[in-house]
């Protein structure tokens, strides 16, 4: 296990025991960038946040947003007890969520129990391909590159990565840029298909 995933493991740990201090209910959080293909031993890199994209409820996912007061104060908590930025856990990818995510996507993850009160589903490779994809196609080069390239997506992942992808953003700006990339990644066979 990677250093870095060991330290995620320990903030949850810790994020579980604040959540019982703060009197909260049951959360069932769904994890995805960094902290998620830390902990799924995919890729090696420092990261000091670990991004929710959605919170399950009745085993369907639910919009996260807004996290109830009791998180926010173990979150906190946890920052200020283990020196992390105010925001470490935050629901910045969770306009994913409102977009739709890829389906079956709840079926892929890989679940872990922290305590009593938490329980987190990291996304599967398979899910991170798609996000990274859009992230990449949404930021541009950089880290959500470098984590795509590490992911080593063939041409069939890279497809319907693409075509989810598009959904959340149908611009015929933002399909000429996922073409240049899939083209730029080697995948020109895929980048013609959606050329159609």
């Amino acid at each position: 296990m990677f250093s870095e995933a060991k330290q995620i493991h320990e903030q949850l740990e810790h994020l579980a025991d604040a959540l019982e201090l703060e009197g909260a209910e049951r959360l069932d959080l769904v994890v995805c960038g960094g902290a998620g293909l830390q902990v799924l031993g995919l890729v090696e890199r420092a990261t000091r946040d670990v991004d929710v994209v959605a919170r399950v409820v009745g085993g369907k996912d639910c919009f996260p947003e807004p996290f109830s007061e009791p998180l926010l104060r173990a979150v906190q908590r946890v920052a200020e007890d283990d020196g992390l930025p105010k925001d470490w856990l935050n629901a910045g990818p969770a306009e994913n969520q409102r977009l739709g995510l890829p389906e079956g996507l709840l079926e892929r993850c890989m679940v872990r129990v922290y305590g009593a009160l938490l329980t987190v589903r990291f996304l599967s490779r398979y899910d991170q391909i798609h996000f990274k994809l859009y992230a990449t196609v949404d930021s541009g080069v950089g880290k959500h590159l470098d984590d795509l390239r590490l992911l080593e997506p063939n041409a069939g992942e890279l497809k319907a990565a693409a075509l989810w992808s598009m959904t959340h953003d149908p611009s015929e700006g933002y399909k000429q840029m996922l073409l240049e990339l899939l083209d730029l990644l080697g995948f020109m066979d895929v980048a013609n298909e959606l050329r159609g």
